[in-house]
């Protein structure tokens, strides 16, 4: 192998564009979602859902908060 060739490190030469970034898809999706019928109860599990939602919703109405406030400036 010679030494002066340089192995690519990069997946793509594409850069992904700025809705890549901001895809919030995924976010509404665990809101939005169902139950599974299949799976057992248990309320650890079902607690710690709770908790994850509501503090996702407190960031992103947070952050809403703070791109107004950015906006009135």
């Amino acid at each position: 192998m010679n030494t002066s060739e340089k192995p690519t490190t990069r997946m793509s030469d594409t850069k992904p564009s700025l809705r890549h970034y901001i895809d919030l898809g995924p976010v509404f999706g665990y809101f939005f979602r169902k139950a599974d019928p299949n799976a057992k109860p248990n309320f650890n599990l079902r607690s710690m859902h709770i908790i994850n939602k509501i503090s996702m919703g407190m960031f992103l109405i947070g952050l809403i908060m703070f791109i107004i406030k950015l906006a009135m400036r």
